[in-house]
């Protein structure tokens, strides 16, 4: 008797969820019905694939090498779908993007409504990671990049570039005062980031001419939570333009330092393999997200 098609797609949602349950609820099964159809693969191959604990499933040596078997198939399966549908010039199927909190609630979330509107059978799984993740490990299709590439094997479609600049809110310049130096920030509360370091080299200069570099009065890996310390008034911060346009229109926050602030701009790209079997998919969307914000420029 020969594997189907849903037994591999069993068997690596199994992995990839950790459990019968989850892997149950990704595809829409009864978790007897899922675990039926595992101990139905097993039996087929004569061997063990997945060994069971009280805590969690555990793949045996075989179970590794067939799961690499069971992901090329798929992915075989999911390019000859994907050709089907480009034939009928409509993208269709699951897409997996991901992006760090600020991009995705900032930039991505609002063009998804227009886009379900235009591409109605491609399903999107929006993923926030706010470090670099290993696009294959992480099943991801498209992720959004922010500042420099340094992975070769990936192939990158520039988006754009948003500017950083120094910011605070109006409560917190009436409390302490509005720095009109660079030197004067040392007097202030400063909000920076926790990791990596480098995003805490502000646009600015020093008397000698070198780049400000702050020490943080309050850090924290995520912009976003950056951004609402800044929005509460408990300090001067600086972020990039795409995720704080909406605040420095209203009013929020204010730019600070004027014609001091250097042009300094984070690139923006949407990365994947080159040897994607997903690629009118990704093009779909990055050309959305494209046309959308280059009606709409962060700096504005």
């Amino acid at each position: 008797m020969k594997t189907t098609v849903d037994e591999l797609l069993a068997f690596a949602a199994v992995v990839d969820t950790g459990s019968i349950t989850a892997a149950a609820e990704q595809l829409g099964l009864t978790v007897s019905a899922t675990s039926r159809t595992l101990s139905r693969l097993e039996e087929k191959l004569q061997t063990t694939l997945l060994r069971r604990t009280t805590r969690r499933l555990e793949l045996t040596e075989e179970g590794a090498a067939f799961l690499a078997h069971a992901r090329t198939i798929l992915a075989m399966v999911d390019e000859a779908e994907e050709q089907m549908a480009a034939r009928r010039m409509r993208p269709v199927g699951r897409l997996r993007v991901d992006a760090a909190t600020p991009f995705m609630l900032h930039v991505l979330v609002p063009l998804v409504e227009g886009f379900r509107a235009q591409f109605p059978e491609v399903e999107l799984e929006l993923q926030s990671t706010e470090g670099i993740i290993d696009l294959i490990e992480k099943r991801t299709d498209v992720a959004f990049r922010i500042g420099a590439l340094k992975d070769s094997t990936l192939h990158a479609r520039p988006i754009g570039t948003s500017r950083v600049r120094v910011l605070a809110s109006p409560a917190y310049l009436k409390r302490h005062g509005t720095p009109t130096k660079p030197a004067q920030l040392a007097q202030h509360a400063l909000l920076g980031f926790s990791q990596p370091d480098s995003l805490n080299d502000w646009p600015l200069r020093n008397d000698d001419g070198s780049i400000v570099h702050i020490k943080p009065a309050i850090a924290s890996s995520s912009g976003e939570t950056l951004r609402s310390l800044a929005l509460a008034g408990l300090g001067i911060v600086c972020l990039s333009d795409f995720m704080t346009r909406d605040d420095r229109h209203s009013g929020r926050l204010v730019p600070l330092f004027g014609r001091q602030t250097l042009d300094v701009r984070q690139s923006i790209n949407a990365v994947y393999y080159r040897n994607t079997a997903l690629a009118s998919r990704i093009t779909c969307f990055v050309d959305h997200v494209v046309g959308v914000l280059g009606k709409q420029p962060f700096d504005e």
